[in-house]
């Protein structure tokens, strides 16, 4: 359920915005996106699983709120992220 090493440095190499880039919006929101999307492959399978249902709704908002900050700071770079990670918004 949780991200191999492997797969955390492929996302954070994929979008940092400059070399040893941790810790941007842009990899904050790709490193989110890929726990929830585990996570709701966990809750296909584990339907009354509500203690990771929960954890799931925090990591959304974690996710919202750094949306909503890169939009308010950088409107291009918040329409390259969405497009990036094929976000609805």
């Amino acid at each position: 359920m949780s991200i191999t090493a492997e797969r955390r440095t492929a996302l954070i190499g994929e979008h940092a915005t400059q070399p040893g880039d941790t810790g941007s919006p842009e990899v904050q929101v790709a490193l989110l996106s890929e726990r929830i999307s585990n996570l709701t492959e966990h809750l296909k399978t584990h339907a009354k699983d509500f203690h990771s249902r929960r954890g799931l709704l925090m990591l959304v908002g974690r996710r919202r709120r750094l949306l909503d900050y890169l939009k308010k700071k950088d409107r291009g770079r918040y329409e390259a992220l969405i497009g990036r990670l094929n976000l609805r918004r």
